[in-house]
């Protein structure tokens, strides 16, 4: 999909999460510092400061989420939708397994990163250049979800449309305690171009409306701290990031979202994530993209790991 650009000391608990426990206790502060400093592994840049603690069921960063990403009516979009779902879910499993054995000092946990409003080539009934996917297919992926335990994201691909006018129509969903929000600056094309034509952009302004949204449903559903994943892979697919607002109500992760081999990637992780703090990193891997050039090969965890920091998202497509 995208160009190529491109813990805790303690030992992990077994104990699954409840997300519709709504007696959820206070955070341990001295844990969450301690963590987030481990996860900075080193980079001065990091942790970010802030001045409010996440609220009580806050995920990050005590838990490590391992997310497959995609589409269900294409194999092309990324693993979600390219393998039967069982197969697909013993995947994820086995995936999951793999990095908590990378680091067993923080619970990692899965999640299905599902691809709602998918970027278009044309116009379309709307004239938006984008396809919001029916309500079916999301109700599929949290059948699947809940069939594992995992954590659900709903991603944005707005083309010409915008977070103002796609964002509440998701509302029946991201009420929901295990279900969080993703959108993706390459097809928002504020420029008019066609999807997939140039890279897109989102400003700050943009992001916070999103986090401003979530933190309102948060506090109105009085749910635990939603997660907001942003994509990026370019410095201007996100402007004026020093101007993103933190709110106690979300968990904000830049996500890197370059695929090309190993140096590149860190590299584009360095000057597009690391460099440019806003709270919390993801990584994403391509299981075809990240090996298309001889002899790359994708990234292991213990390789990621080693990032500064290190992400406490990772995302397969």
């Amino acid at each position: 999909m995208a160009a190529a650009l491109l813990l805790c000391f303690s030992k992990v608990s077994a104990t699954k999460i409840n997300f519709r426990d709504t007696t959820l206790k206070p955070i341990d502060t001295a844990l969450y510092d301690s963590l987030m400093l481990k996860i900075a592994n080193g980079n001065k840049k990091w942790p970010v400061k802030t001045k409010d603690y996440p609220l009580p069921g806050a995920i990050l960063p005590f838990h490590r989420i391992v997310a497959f990403y995609g589409n269900m009516y294409s194999k092309n979009m990324g693993v979600l939708g390219e393998y039967p779902p069982k197969v697909m879910l013993k995947k994820l499993q086995e995936e999951v397994k793999n990095w908590q054995k990378a680091d067993t000092g923080i619970q990692v946990i899965p999640a299905l990163h599902y691809i709602c409003v998918t970027a278009q080539g044309y116009p379309g009934n709307n004239k938006f250049y984008s396809l919001r996917m029916p309500f079916k297919q999301i109700d599929s992926v949290l059948h699947m979800a809940a069939s594992i335990n995992a954590l659900v994201f709903l991603d944005m691909q707005i083309g010409h449309s915008s977070l103002e006018r796609e964002i509440p129509l998701l509302e029946k969903y991201l009420k929901m305690p295990n279900v969080h929000l993703g959108i993706d600056p390459e097809f928002a094309m504020k420029d008019g171009s066609v999807p997939g034509k140039r890279i897109g952009t989102f400003d700050a302004e943009d992001v916070n409306y999103a986090t401003k949204y979530l933190a309102g449903l948060v506090k109105k559903y009085n749910l635990p701290p939603k997660i907001f994943i942003l994509h990026r892979f370019t410095r201007h697919m996100v402007t004026n990031y020093k101007n993103i607002k933190l709110h106690p109500e979300v968990q904000f992760v830049m996500d890197m979202d370059g695929w090309g081999g190993p140096q590149l990637k860190k590299d584009s992780y360095k000057y597009f994530i690391a460099d440019e703090p806003v709270q919390f990193t993801g990584f994403k891997l391509f299981y075809k993209n990240d090996i298309k050039n001889p002899p790359h090969h994708m990234l292991t965890p213990k390789e990621v790991l080693q990032l500064k920091p290190a992400p406490v998202y990772i995302q397969y497509q």
